[in-house]
């Protein structure tokens, strides 16, 4: 009965600790998603300020395909 306790009390801290991990692990990606949003608008402020057109992958595909 005693290991049977052990062994639970170990995996509830166990949980706890996959628990933490996966916060911080949302937070980062939040954080990442944020950056990345802003990065992409950067591009777009600087293609459209450079009058540089988007890039088209069809339009611009190299005529060797």
């Amino acid at each position: 009965m005693v290991d049977l306790q052990m062994s639970m009390a170990h995996l509830e801290l166990t949980v706890e600790r996959l628990d933490e991990v996966i916060t911080r692990q949302d937070q980062h990606i939040h954080t990442l998603q944020r950056q990345l949003q802003l990065v992409y608008k950067q591009v777009e402020s600087q293609r459209t300020d450079d009058g540089i057109a988007p890039f088209d992958v069809v339009a611009d595909k190299p005529p060797h395909y």
